[in-house]
């Protein structure tokens, strides 16, 4: 009798020359199939009411290059199924075998339904399915929603964009997009760009082919759950290769550059910039700032969870460098945000901004505007502040909090993270006006 399979033999196993097809013996009938090109998925063997042999293919086995798991908490045909659950929707189609219905034939027969009702229904083409997936799913669970609306090719009011890729697939039915046509999506916003968007670099970019196929592959998914397709296209798609972590740091130099061209930024994009770099907080954060989030007296300022990475409220301490910053900032009336020249929307156009700000700073080199994140995350350590202080600054659940340490220490280290902001703010001014503040200096820097 075969041994059982366990999660971390199914995660270990690899591809060889033929085909591989390992019996789970904690599931008789069910089997691991591994294809010469590494893939891996499930299959039900068993025998149908007449006495012949059958297969049934469960689905893909979920592992890590897979974005979601299987949706909700019953594993279905055809989705990503981690061991526990290809057991489970074995066992339940084996309860079917034993009352004498065919589970593969009844399959067979639903795909094929459904694909005579997807083609010949005009409610399902890409354009269609795209707006119900944004409209239903995404912009009520995603905070990027808009992201990853125009990568398919939508604005925030659904409309088409012009040359995108809804518009390009406007008529298409979904049930006829293969894995070829994603393939090429993704490659050619590797290399041109995502479709009907304006270039954000001159060379290929993986981190946006990468997204592209997270975004089609996530509305696929959805699309099935909601059985107006069968598979999943995106699932024989490779990923693109996920960058390395960057490590870039401002120096004391390039500080003190990037403060005095902030001044010749315009208002209000100087003082975010700014604030960038005295909280350490995300540029949306701080660009969608709202008067309602600051306390009468400017010190504290705190961010609901609707609009930080990890949903959880952040206090921000602001010290008083911060706060000149906020009072030169002028409102517009009847204005709920604080940086914007509409009145209705946080300021935008960051890639212009960063390219003049390149251009006044002669050209360093390269960097983004979140390395000023990890800019006052290395100063502040650098400066003797404890890990979990910088840490709870940055508004992290990571590292010195993570684990049981996370779940138990719900101290907020008010004190702490103001006294931690202060002294980054006097190093900054000590920078700005050439002289050495009443910290320590950072080591090595120049």
């Amino acid at each position: 009798m075969s041994k059982p399979l366990t999660a971390a033999a199914v995660a270990k196993l690899r591809s060889a020359k033929d085909r591989l097809e390992i019996p789970d013996g904690g599931c008789p009938g069910l089997y691991l199939i591994i294809q010469p090109s590494g893939s891996k998925s499930w299959a039900l063997r068993f025998r149908r009411p007449n006495g012949k042999p059958a297969k049934l293919v469960l689905g893909s086995v979920f592992d890590k290059d897979h974005e979601t798991p299987e949706p909700g908490n019953k594993p279905f045909i055809g989705g990503h199924l981690t061991l526990a659950a290809a057991r489970l929707l074995a066992a339940d189609k084996k309860h079917e075998i034993a009352q004498g219905r065919d589970p593969a034939a009844a399959h067979m027969a639903e795909r094929q339904r459904l694909r005579v009702a997807a083609i010949e229904g005009a409610a399902n083409t890409f354009a269609v399915a795209a707006r119900d997936w944004i409209e239903q799913d995404a912009s009520k669970n995603t905070r990027r929603w808009k992201e990853q609306a125009a990568l398919l090719g939508m604005k925030a009011d659904q409309s088409l964009i012009p040359k995108g890729l809804a518009n390009r697939w406007r008529d298409r039915p979904v049930v006829e997009i293969d894995g070829h046509d994603i393939y090429a999506v993704v490659d050619e916003t590797r290399r041109f760009g995502a479709p009907g968007l304006q270039r954000r670099s001159d060379g290929p970019t993986e981190s946006r082919a990468r997204a592209m196929l997270s975004c089609l592959s996530t509305m696929f998914d959805w699309l099935i759950r909601k059985r107006r397709v069968i598979t999943n296209p995106c699932a024989s798609v490779p990923r693109p290769e996920t960058p390395k972590a960057r490590d870039r740091v401002l120096s004391n130099v390039e500080i003190v550059k990037f403060w005095r061209v902030t001044d010749k930024s315009g208002e209000p994009f100087g003082a975010v910039l700014k604030l960038l770099l005295l909280t350490g907080c995300r540029l949306n954060e701080v660009a969608g700032m709202h008067h309602g989030e600051l306390c009468d007296d400017g010190a504290m300022w705190t961010i609901p969870g609707i609009r930080t990475k990890n949903h959880r409220p952040h206090v921000v301490p602001l010290p008083p460098l911060a706060r000149d910053v906020l009072a030169g900032v002028k409102r517009i009336e009847d204005a709920n945000l604080v940086f914007t020249t509409t009145g209705r929307s946080p300021v935008s156009g960051w890639s212009k901004i960063k390219d003049r700000l390149d251009e006044a700073m002669g050209k360093p080199p390269h960097w983004i505007l979140h390395d000023l994140r990890r800019t006052a995350a290395t100063g502040m350590a650098e400066l003797g502040i404890a890990p979990h202080i910088v840490e709870a600054v940055l508004n992290h659940i990571s590292g010195a909090k993570a684990g049981v340490a996370g779940t138990y220490n719900r101290a907020a280290y008010a004190a702490e993270k103001k006294a931690a902001l202060e002294r980054w703010a006097a190093h900054i001014t000590g920078l700005i006006e050439g002289r050495p503040a009443n910290v320590t200096a950072l080591r090595g820097r120049s």
